[in-house]
């Protein structure tokens, strides 16, 4: 009983503090400690075989172990498309044959050719934002849904459906030994289903605001677009078709660590083509390599308080809970990873917390292991994109200067009900399948 409060009590209070902004270096192990004392770990080593500081570390050390080579080349990719202006390039080119009549989805489809493509989500929000602010203000459209529009096309129907180069549709890889396509026919079933529903959705939304009267604001603050010497959206194409490309052919002969080449083949055929065009290769290299480190630090540190929690007795008694929920397994996975993913934030820390326990559990008892990939894999983007996910922190007001009261209920509806609903689709259809 203590041992669930405990668990129950630290991964709210991570919730809390994620969202008053304290630091997850200091907030994820000071919850882990909450978990562990409750739960009888001893905090540091001695006669007892598990102890709160090696636990904690090992699941810090062996995420960074696993994934970093692919975190540092993502965020150089990224950061190479944005400091050659291919990012900009490829956005404006997307939007300007859609027009401004059609803003909203110009901006949607924008944001998803680049996190398909491999780019950092954060990359294409600060790539995009200038020129969606620039559309709604021409068509004269309520700033405060740019947010929406940027995480929908960005952290929804292209970051979990298959053959994406993002690590969300990676990790199951490591775990369940299937493919980055796997169950590829539902999931593109899905990802349509996400797309369409999401994008009649946010046009309601707007068109009613709208109608209530809502306009454009203009502010002192707004950025202008800078003008400079842009490649050919070509050659910001090919990279990304060199990205999807690689993953394809060698998925099978390396699982996961194809991701490695595919990203590295972005790079180096992002810096043939554009090598002119690079404003600053230095500091983009240096930015890339705090920016992965970061990223994967701030992930590590939440998987470390996973893994804290997964020694507490609470988290048996919670996951057999959960597998143990009759009918379709797959309900207790996407329940699981679903849960775990919102707590902490992070669709990745979700996953690399949730899968260690699962894929085993789920695998013995003969459930297919595509369809345990793409379910975990869209799971964990669902309740991810609460408050103090640091994504949707990131693009609310750092990068559009909005404030969650105004931005974030259209974000829940296309980032949280949508990819619940085609949650709810994918388990249906492989049940009927």
């Amino acid at each position: 009983m203590v041992s669930m409060i405990g668990l129950i009590g630290g991964l709210l209070l991570l919730t809390t503090l994620a969202l008053r902004g304290w630091n997850l270096f200091i907030a994820a192990p000071l919850c882990a400690l909450v978990v562990g004392i409750s739960g009888g770990i001893p905090v540091f080593p001695g006669t007892e075989s598990v102890a709160f500081v090696t636990t904690y570390m090992n699941g810090f050390a062996s995420f960074i172990s696993a994934w970093f080579l692919m975190f540092l080349l993502g965020s150089l990719f990224g950061k190479f498309m944005e400091d050659t202006g291919t990012a900009d390039s490829l956005a404006r080119w997307i939007i300007s044959k859609i027009g401004v009549k059609h803003a909203v989805a110009a901006v949607i489809l924008a944001c998803a050719v680049l996190t398909y493509g491999g780019v950092s989500v954060f990359i294409v929000a600060f790539s995009v934002y200038p020129m969606a602010l620039g559309l709604f203000k021409d068509a004269n459209l309520p700033r405060r849904f740019i947010p929406g529009a940027l995480a929908f096309g960005s952290v929804t129907f292209t970051m979990t459906t298959a053959g994406s180069p993002e690590i969300q549709n990676w990790i199951p890889v490591k775990f369940l030994h299937t493919s980055p396509y796997a169950a590829w026919e539902i999931s593109f079933t899905v990802a349509i289903f996400m797309a369409v529903l999401g994008f009649f959705w946010i046009n309601r939304m707007v068109r009613k605001a709208v109608a209530n009267g809502e306009r454009f604001e203009h502010r002192a603050t707004d950025p202008a677009i800078p003008e400079r010497d842009y490649p050919n959206p070509i050659s910001g194409l090919v990279p990304l078709l060199v990205v999807l490309s690689i993953s394809y052919f060698c998925h099978e002969q390396f699982q996961q660590y194809a991701l490695i080449l595919a990203l590295l083949g972005g790079c180096i055929s992002l810096s043939l083509l554009n090598f002119r065009h690079f404003h600053n290769i230095n500091k983009a290299i240096n930015e890339g390599t705090t920016g992965a480190l970061i990223a994967i630090g701030n992930t590590a540190a939440v998987v470390g308080f996973g893994t804290v929690a997964k020694a507490s007795p609470a988290f048996a008694v919670a996951i057999e809970a959960m597998t143990a929920i009759p009918g379709n397994e797959l309900i207790g996975a996407a329940l699981a990873v679903t849960t775990i993913a919102g707590l902490t934030g992070s669709a990745s820390g979700g996953l690399s917390i949730a899968l260690p326990v699962l894929a085993p559990h789920y695998t013995d008892l003969g459930v297919n292991p595509d369809h345990l990939h793409r379910i975990s894999s869209i799971a964990s983007g669902a309740l991810d994109s609460l408050p103090h996910n640091g994504y949707i922190v990131t693009t609310v007001r750092a990068i559009c200067g909005e404030t969650h009261k105004s931005a974030y209920w259209p974000i829940a509806a296309l980032t949280i009900a949508i990819p619940t609903l085609g949650l709810i689709l994918a388990v249906c259809l492989m049940q009927w399948f």
